[in-house]
């Protein structure tokens, strides 16, 4: 199957993910970068009974659920994340969407401290 009879569309906002400042074209390919959109597409799904077991269990905020999830989507294992930053921003933003919650991660967050 060729790129172009691909029938799944990949939203603007994830292809954004793979385009440098000030150019127009991505610096993956399409075949790339639909693969990542299926992975983070399957991830922000599976997620969705995470947050809502956390919301409940742990007597938060859908705020507080969604930063948590985030926290863990950017940690790395041996040195490896799963997802990149970027990517692990428009999972959590995709969860909140795929829940009906607004999502709450501010666009540059605040240094600790």
């Amino acid at each position: 199957m060729s790129d172009d009879d691909s029938q799944i569309v990949i939203p603007p906002a994830f292809i954004a993910l793979f385009v440098a400042p000030g150019r127009i074209k991505p610096t993956e390919s399409r075949a790339f970068i639909a693969e990542r959109h299926e992975f983070c597409e399957d991830l922000a799904s599976t997620l969705t009974e995470t947050a809502q077991q956390q919301l409940w269990s742990l007597g938060v905020t859908e705020a507080d659920v969604l930063e948590r999830i985030h926290r863990g989507l950017s940690q790395t294992v041996g040195g490896q994340a799963a997802v990149s930053a970027a990517e692990a921003r428009w999972v959590t933003g995709r969860l909140a969407e795929l829940l009906g919650w607004e999502s709450a991660l501010p666009q540059d967050p605040a240094p600790p401290g």
